[in-house]
This record gives C-alpha cells, sequence and structure tokens, in this order.
C-alpha cells in the first residue's frame, strides 16, 4: 500500500482530509496507551469504532465513483472487486465485501448518512442493506422499502448488531404487513435456503506442514445438525472414557478441542455407509512393509503419497476407515488368475498401492482411486486378472489405449 500522505495537487476535499488524517496518524505511531485510564480507553476504543466506520463509508462512496468512472475497464480488470484488490492490496475476500457495501450504500441515504457520521458500524450498515436489497427483489414498493431501512437503522443506532439485525426480517414483515408476515417469511426462507444450497462450498489446501487447512459454506440448519454431532465427541463423558479420567479440563469446547472432535469424526465414519468411489468403499489405505512389523522405525504412507510416522500408521490400521497394506520385498500385494473376469475389490485395492496414479506415459496424475483397472494382455485373448498384468488408466486414457494402433507408452 502506498505510504504517501502529502496534500494532493488536486484539493479535492476528501482526499486533502485523508491524507492529513494520514499524517496526524503516523504522530500517534509512538504515543504510549498507559498513561490512559479507563475511562479514556473506553472513549478511544469507541472513538476508533466510529472513525473506522466514517472512513469505511468514504472508501465505499470512493469505490462507486471508480465504478462510474469504469476504472475497472480501464484497468483491464474483470470486476470491481478485482480492481478494489489491485488497487488495495486486501484479500479477495475482503475486495469483495468492500465492493459489496458500495454497493448496498448506494441507493440507501440514511444509512449511508448514519455510517459516514460514525452512528453505525460498516458491518451494521451491510446487514440493513442486504434486508433492504432482499424486499427490493420481491417488488416492495419504495415506500417500504424506506419504511423497513429506517426501522432497521433505528435498530442499529439503538444497539443491536450485524448479527442481530440480520434476524430481524420476521419483524420488518411485521410491521409492514402483521397479516402476511408469516406467509411472507416462509416464503423468504425457502428462498434463503435455496440461496445457500448454490452457494454451499469447501476448499482444502495442504500447508506443507503435517496440516491441511480448509474453508466452508454450509446450509445453517447443516451446520447446527454438525456442530450437535462434534460436541457429542467433545462431550466430557466421552472425552473421559477415551482419554481417561482428569482429561476433561474445559467449560465449554475449544476450537483446539472441536478440531479433535471433527478428526475422529473423519477418521471413525463407516466407509461402508458411503458410495462407492472407483468400485470401491471410501476407504483411506494406509501402506507399510515388513520393517515395520519388526519394530523398525521407519515411515509409512498413505497411497495419496502422504507420509506418516510409523506410530500413526499402527494407529490408522485400527480405524474403521482405514485398510492396512503390507508390502513384500517385492512391493507385491497379492495376484489372482484367470478365476474372476473383473478385478476384485482387494486386487484393486492392490493396484492403488502399489501404481498410485494413472499409468499413461503421458504422466497423467489422475489418482489411482478414480481409475480403471486395464488387462495388459486382452481378457479376450487369454490374459490373467492379476497385479501383474493390471494397469491402471484414468477414464479418458483407457479409452485411448483401446484404440487401434494406440501406444500406451506415447502421448
Amino acid at each position: 500500500m502506498a505510504q504517501h500522505t502529502d496534500t494532493p495537487g488536486s484539493g479535492h476535499p476528501i482526499e486533502a482530509v485523508l491524507c492529513r488524517f494520514l499524517d496526524d496518524l503516523k504522530g500517534l505511531a509512538d504515543v504510549p496507551t498507559w498513561s490512559m485510564d479507563a475511562e479514556t480507553t473506553t472513549r478511544v476504543v469507541g472513538l476508533g469504532a466510529r472513525v473506522a466506520a466514517g472512513v469505511a463509508e468514504l472508501e465505499a462512496r470512493s469505490i462507486r465513483q471508480a465504478e462510474t468512472l469504469d476504472l475497472p475497464g480501464t484497468a483491464g480488470c474483470r470486476n470491481l472487486a478485482r480492481w478494489v484488490q489491485r488497487t488495495t492490496g486486501v484479500t479477495r475476500r475482503s475486495a469483495r465485501a468492500k465492493a459489496k457495501l458500495a454497493a448496498g450504500l448506494g441507493d440507501l441515504e440514511p444509512t449511508r448518512a448514519a455510517t459516514a457520521r460514525g452512528d453505525i458500524h460498516a458491518e451494521q450498515a451491510q446487514a440493513i442493506a442486504n434486508h433492504v436489497a432482499v424486499l427490493d427483489d420481491e417488488k416492495v414498493s419504495a415506500h417500504d422499502q424506506a419504511r423497513a431501512e429506517a426501522f432497521l437503522l433505528g435498530e442499529a443506532t439503538g444497539g443491536h448488531d450485524a448479527d442481530t439485525l440480520a434476524a430481524m426480517g420476521h419483524a420488518i414483515w411485521e410491521r409492514l404487513d402483521p397479516e402476511g408476515a408469516d406467509e411472507r417469511e416462509a416464503k423468504a426462507l425457502e428462498a434463503q435456503e435455496e440461496r445457500a444450497r448454490r452457494r454451499t462450498r469447501l476448499t482444502m489446501g495442504d500447508d506443507g506442514d503435517g496440516l491441511t487447512h480448509g474453508r466452508f459454506s454450509i446450509p445453517t440448519a447443516t451446520a447446527d445438525a454438525f456442530r450437535k454431532q462434534l460436541h457429542a465427541l467433545a462431550a466430557p463423558k466421552h472425552i473421559r472414557a477415551e482419554h481417561g479420567a482428569g482429561s476433561y479440563d474445559w467449560q465449554k469446547p475449544s476450537a483446539e478441542r472441536l478440531g479433535q472432535a471433527f478428526t475422529e469424526w473423519i477418521e471413525t465414519y463407516d466407509p461402508t455407509q458411503l458410495p462407492k468411489i472407483g468400485g470401491l468403499s471410501a476407504t483411506v489405505i494406509a501402506i507399510g512393509d515388513y520393517d515395520l512389523l519388526q519394530g523398525k522405525l521407519k515411515a509409512a504412507q498413505l497411497e495419496t503419497g502422504t507420509k506418516i510416522s510409523p506410530t500413526e500408521y499402527l494407529r490408522l490400521a485400527c480405524g474403521a476407515g482405514i485398510i492396512p497394506a503390507w508390502m513384500n520385498a517385492s512391493g507385491e500385494v497379492l495376484a489372482l488368475g484367470r478365476k474372476h473376469r473383473f478385478h476384485t475389490p482387494a486386487q484393486r485395492l492392490a493396484a492403488i498401492v502399489e501404481q498410485r496414479h494413472c499409468q499413461h506415459h503421458s504422466g497423467c496424475d489422475v489418482p489411482g482411486y478414480l481409475c480403471h483397472a486395464h488387462h495388459t494382455i486382452p481378457w479376450a485373448q487369454g490374459g490373467t486378472t492379476d497385479l501383474r498384468t493390471t494397469t491402471l488408466y484414468c477414464p479418458y486414457h483407457h479409452t485411448r489405449v483401446h484404440q487401434p494402433g494406440h501406444d500406451p507408452t506415447r502421448t
């Protein structure tokens, strides 16, 4: 972010004030807070929140002006949020929130003015904008939209936070249309739930240090059920039963305890209750060799390639969703002759353990559990159904290797 705060040559009041404000803030950078008493500290925190709200409104108004001037298009950005991200250096998530606030305050003058004065927070303003936007979607008159905005704004200035405002949809309709409030609330909830289903997401990423971080968005009703399940796994009685007396040392499930409960939920879920993937149950294969049986300290691994300690391997081998695979010195698991035309689940598991991914020479890395088991020597030509003549190919390359004249050793 640029640090230049000299008064600009344009002389525009908004720009000049912001530059002076930044310069004043620099002067406060080294002023200690230890000399503030309790009352002063309380007032300063409140003032800081009000100033932040006013600055957020100025920023939102300026972002809206950037859209009017088509600055995103001039800069070659695909949308306004991307331009905000590029201009300010904030995350994509924050940039989207800023662009959304700018759009929301554009047509809500009372809410915008209250935010500019620091009477309400930016998140309260966004909650008001969200509700009024829903009313607009339902073709509510401008007069009733204004009434709804006034009601929510009054609740916000009265001390209700953004979460409380978000729960006041029914109260709005009780004021606008007392007789039809229940029906409207039911329809609004159905629409909300449908939007939630469309926006359901899950992303995960490995940080390279043994942890995978993720973000998810799921319908709130589903989250309530999930939270209750995790709380059951984190309950005192369960914790004591699993870890012994004295292991219960908290009054409320902590983030760490719930994370451990989530891990337990995954590891103990019966994979036979899930749909099959690649012809197999959604089990994880933990791979070790005879050295581990002899007590040697040696890394094991999952069929995904993730390395694990021998202690973790033995622990996982006891889980309902884990299949332990022991390899001999030659790396072989099992073999089966012409007794079966199709590969058995055990053979498919063994092929995944040994080959890991699609074996096409192009370097295809489609995971083994999504691949087809291919007879290197066709069954019709006397080939056997065993691992020595089994090759994993993804559906695309499996189709190609069956085409006349195709050489799987070439792309």
